[in-house]
C-alpha cells in the first residue's frame, strides 16, 4: 500500500515521517546497526528528503540512531542494562499505578477495562498478533485507573522502552499468548478491585517480560558470534 502524505503541510509531514521511523525502530523493523538512507526512505514513504532529515535528527536526539563516519546514520544498540533498568523501575511503578487503580475503582473505569479484557480474550481466541496493537493503549488504561496525574507522566515517557522491550521479547515463542493472558488477568483483578492480586500479577507480569528480553538478547548475542 502506497504511503501519501501531503507536502504542503510541511510540519505534518515531519512529524508522520517521525513517527514512522520511529515505530519500525520500535517494532524491530529497522534493528540495531541498521543504515537509515535519506535517499531510500523518502522514495519509501513518497516524500522530499528534508522531513526524513528532519526526522532523523530528531530520532538522534532522543538516542534511537547515530551518525558514524563512512556509514551515515544507522540504528542504535540498545543496551541490555539500560532496559534491565527500565524493568527494574516498573517493578516499582506498575505495581504502584495497578494498586491505586484497584483502591480508586469507579464504574466508568470498570466499564472499560470489561470493553477491553473482551477485545483481548476476542484476540486470544483469533489471532494473538493483534496484541501488539493493544499493548501500549491496555498500559495506558491501567495507569490512567490509578488517579495519578504524576504516575501517569511518569510511565508515559517508559511507553517507548516498555513497547520496544514487549516486541523483542515477543521473538520468545509463546511470549505473546502468556504476555496477553497475564494482561487479562490484571485487569480482571482491577475490575475486582483486588489490589493485593493486581500488584501479585503485575509483579510477575514485569518478571516473565524481563527474562523474555533477557532470552531475546542472549539468543541475538549467539547469533552474531556465528
Amino acid at each position: 500500500m502506497e504511503i501519501k502524505w501531503e507536502e504542503g503541510h510541511l510540519l505534518s509531514v515531519r512529524d508522520h515521517a517521525y513517527k514512522y521511523l520511529k515505530e519500525l525502530i520500535l517494532q524491530g523493523t529497522f534493528k540495531a546497526g541498521d543504515r537509515l538512507i535519506e535517499r531510500d526512505l523518502a522514495a519509501k514513504l513518497n516524500i522530499s528528503r528534508t522531513p526524513i532529515r528532519e526526522a532523523l535528527f530528531r530520532l538522534e536526539s532522543q538516542g534511537y540512531v547515530k551518525t558514524v563516519p563512512r556509514k551515515g546514520v544507522i540504528v542504535t544498540d540498545i543496551s541490555e542494562q539500560e532496559v534491565i533498568e527500565v524493568f527494574t523501575i516498573l517493578s516499582s511503578l506498575e505495581v504502584l499505578a495497578v494498586k491505586l487503580a484497584a483502591e480508586r475503582m469507579e464504574p466508568a473505569t470498570k466499564k472499560l477495562l470489561d470493553q477491553k479484557i473482551e477485545e483481548l480474550k476476542k484476540i486470544e481466541a483469533e489471532d494473538e498478533n493483534d496484541f501488539d496493537l493493544q499493548h501500549i493503549e491496555m498500559n495506558q488504561l491501567i495507569n490512567q485507573a490509578s488517579k495519578s496525574p504524576k504516575l501517569f507522566e511518569i510511565l508515559s515517557g517508559l511507553l517507548d522502552f516498555i513497547h520496544m522491550s514487549a516486541n523483542m521479547g515477543y521473538e520468545t515463542p509463546g511470549r505473546r499468548k502468556e504476555s496477553l493472558r497475564e494482561h487479562i488477568e490484571i485487569m480482571k483483578a482491577l475490575r475486582d478491585g483486588e489490589a493485593e492480586m493486581a500488584q501479585y500479577l503485575m509483579k510477575i507480569h514485569i518478571e516473565n517480560s524481563k527474562k523474555a528480553f533477557v532470552l531475546y538478547m542472549k539468543n541475538r548475542k549467539k547469533k552474531t558470534t556465528i
